[in-house]
C-alpha cells in the first residue's frame, strides 16, 4: 500500500477574478498548494492489514480534504486541472508511518495555521472552513500514525482500531471507539460516514 505521502507543495500563477473588488490573492495560493498537498500495498504486503485500513481510511480523509480546497477555488474563479504530484518512493511500514508522522507534524505546525491566518485576513470564510477542518482532522491523524508506530514497534498491531469511518463532507476521521452520532466538525451524521 502507497502510504499519505507528502509532495512537493508547488504554487501556481494566479490570475485576477473578474467581478471581485478584494482578491484572496495569497488564499488562493495557498488553496492551490494545500490542494496538492492533500492529492498524492506496502503494510498490507508486509502482512499489517489492520495499519493498511487506517492508511486507506486516512488517505480518503485527505481526498475530501483536496475536494474541499478545489471547490473553495473555483468558488473564488481559480481552475485546476489536477495536482501537480512529485515523485515519491514506498518504504517500510514503519518508515512510511514516521513520514506520515512528519507531514502531519508540518500541516499542524506550520501549514494550516499560516494558511488559516492568511484567508482570515483576506476574509476567505470558504477557505478558512476548509483548511481548518483539514488542520483538525490532521491532529488526529498524527495521533492515529503515532499510536500504529508504537503498536508496530512493541511487535504487532492486534491492539489496533479495525474499523475507520471518515465524514464525507469534511474529512474527520474516527476509528470504532470513537465514533460519535454527529461528526464533531460539521454536524454529519454518522450513518453518512464512510466506513472502512
Amino acid at each position: 500500500m502507497k502510504t499519505v505521502t507528502r509532495l512537493l507543495l508547488l504554487i501556481l500563477a494566479v490570475g485576477m477574478i473578474t467581478g471581485c473588488a478584494t482578491t484572496p490573492v495569497k488564499t488562493i495560493e495557498n488553496l492551490k498548494a494545500a490542494y496538492n498537498g492533500e492529492s498524492t500495498e506496502r503494510a498490507k504486503s508486509e502482512g499489517f492489514d489492520t495499519v493498511a485500513v487506517m492508511f486507506l481510511a486516512t488517505s480518503k480523509a485527505e481526498a475530501i480534504h483536496a475536494a474541499n480546497h478545489l471547490k473553495v477555488l473555483e468558488k473564488l474563479g481559480e481552475k485546476i486541472s489536477g495536482p501537480q504530484i512529485g515523485s515519491f518512493t514506498t518504504l517500510t511500514t514503519a518508515e512510511n508511518l514516521m513520514d506520515a508522522i512528519k507531514g502531519e507534524t508540518y500541516e499542524i505546525e506550520t501549514m494550516y495555521p499560516g494558511f488559516i491566518t492568511v484567508a482570515g485576513t483576506e476574509k476567505s470564510k470558504d477557505a478558512v472552513k476548509s483548511f481548518t477542518w483539514a488542520l483538525d482532522t490532521e491532529k488526529k491523524h498524527q495521533l492515529f500514525y503515532k499510536t500504529a508506530l508504537s503498536a508496530l514497534n512493541s511487535g504487532g498491531e492486534k491492539n489496533l482500531p479495525v474499523k475507520w469511518f471518515v465524514c464525507p463532507v469534511c474529512g474527520n476521521t474516527y476509528d470504532a471507539g470513537t465514533l460519535t452520532a454527529k461528526c464533531d466538525f460539521c454536524m454529519t451524521p454518522k450513518e453518512k460516514f464512510i466506513e472502512f
